[in-house]
């Protein structure tokens, strides 16, 4: 998957798109083909997922076969997954050939099962064994992750010998920065850095120089702890091992920093209730059938936050000022919830927050709420006394206020947390369960005091 380009990047292939689009409505299919052979593999993925479907699969059709495999790893699932509905297995498998078996294992995820099946009994048996030992583990932990292609080596070898060995090889798996040492059952003992390989004296044993401070990654721990230890130890490859501590393959920089952009892209689409695989060219069903879920929940949310409103429409005909500032009570406690759930979905993405730290925080944030709480709705207590000269008017801001100000801040804190023991998303339904909440309350608190105020009038 090709990292978020840059403004330069961004000009250079709306710049290219642009050329191409009036090559293919030229009929010059020729010049698209020389333009595109002028293209890394990563600038034709965002060439391709930058272009309209049925540009998209002119343009695949005018790409160099021998780096179709390249394209097609870095781009998107669903962009990948609407170009290979458009092969056949032979197809696949010539795509598929000398890719990495991650990224096979990858790209064989996106198929149909029945699919998935004839294009492994077509490859090559050490091909096929390859990818499915990448397959046995859920795409989204280190074992989904890894990369088989490994270099390994015994402690009592002599440095002198493996640098003989190395030797043999055509070429080092890619961002190869180290050797990994095992036993004779295969089981990891630690690592052999290359620089250290090329410093030392060759008579010097394996043994010797091994680096055993480096932990193993698990198989089965999720990808996002994965990107995690990446990033606190600048680890450019890790170890993946199984429960017997035997080792499996490899994780690599660039594998992670796709799990990292995900989770970015995931959180961001979340808000809105969509897919980060939302692919900006979809169709148009395809596209508003996927978001008319969410715009159904929402609605609900709205309908319910009416209800609340139309049980005081006695007390609202009596006074109009109140549907005027009615607005502000609900906007002020959407905003400041929002605010500590952006910081507690943050704090629980990064595994800052367990049940040791959750009641600080929680404390913390009912501090902050009611201090602004308290600030912002005398602040508003004055205006709608100026506002409309009526001081029971800006008594009955305040208190709702101050109510719905500190239901936010709580809600933001606890609803999270309620989410995640739940197993629903936090990110994907945090923001419409406190909207809902935040309406609720301010409209309640609002209309309910107005009701106590002016109620016998």
């Amino acid at each position: 998957m090709p990292n978020p380009p840059s403004a330069e990047i961004q000009f250079r292939t709306q710049n290219r798109l642009s050329q191409l689009f009036t090559a293919l409505d030229s009929g010059t299919g020729r010049e698209v083909q020389r333009m595109l052979g002028t293209l890394s593999p990563p600038s034709i993925a965002q060439l391709l997922e930058s272009s309209p479907p049925r540009i998209r699969q002119v343009l695949w059709k005018l790409i160099d076969r021998e780096i179709e495999g390249e394209v097609l790893q870095e781009l998107p699932d669903e962009v990948r997954s609407q170009i290979l509905s458009t092969m056949d297995t032979e197809e696949m498998v010539a795509v598929m050939e000398g890719l990495d078996a991650d990224d096979v294992a990858d790209i064989l995820q996106d198929l149909p099962e029945r699919v998935m099946g004839e294009v492994l009994a077509a490859m090559s048996e050490t091909d096929r064994r390859r990818v499915e030992s990448v397959l046995a583990y859920d795409e989204e932990t280190a074992g989904g992750l890894m990369d088989t292609d490994t270099i390994s080596v015994r402690p009592n070898l002599s440095l002198d010998v493996v640098l003989r060995y190395l030797r043999r090889h055509a070429q080092l798996p890619e961002s190869t920065d180290c050797l990994y040492v095992v036993n004779r059952k295969g089981q990891y003992i630690g690592l052999l850095p290359l620089s250290r390989l090329l410093t030392t004296d060759p008579s010097v044993t394996v043994r010797e120089v091994v680096n055993t401070d480096v932990e193993p990654i698990p198989a089965d721990l999720p990808d996002t702890e994965v990107a995690r230890l990446f990033a606190k130890y600048d680890w450019i490859t890790a170890p993946v091992v199984d429960d017997d501590n035997r080792l499996l393959g490899r994780i690599t920089i660039d594998d992670v920093v796709d799990v990292i952009r995900e989770d970015a892209d995931h959180s961001l689409m979340s808000l809105a209730g969509l897919d980060e695989e939302e692919d900006t060219f979809a169709p148009v069903r395809r596209t508003a059938r996927r978001r008319a879920l969410w715009l159904g929940v929402n609605l609900l949310t709205a309908l319910l936050a009416s209800w609340v409103i139309s049980l005081f429409e006695g007390t609202l005909d009596k006074v109009v000022a109140l549907a005027v500032l009615m607005p502000i009570v609900a906007s002020m406690g959407g905003v400041a919830g929002s605010q500590t759930l952006t910081v507690v979905i943050r704090g629980m993405a990064l595994g800052q927050i367990g049940r040791s730290n959750l009641s600080w925080l929680m404390t913390r944030e009912l501090g902050a709420g009611v201090l602004n709480a308290l600030l912002w709705s005398l602040v508003m207590g004055a205006i709608a006394g100026l506002w409309f000269d009526d001081q029971r008017l800006a008594i009955i801001i305040v208190a709702a206020m101050i109510i719905n100000l500190v239901t936010a801040a709580l809600a933001g804190a606890v609803l999270p947390v309620l989410l995640r023991a739940m197993r629903i998303d936090p990110a994907l339904a945090g923001g419409v369960a406190l909207t809902t909440v935040t309406d609720v309350v301010g409209f309640m608190s609002f209309l309910g005091l107005a009701t106590c105020y002016y109620g016998g009038q």
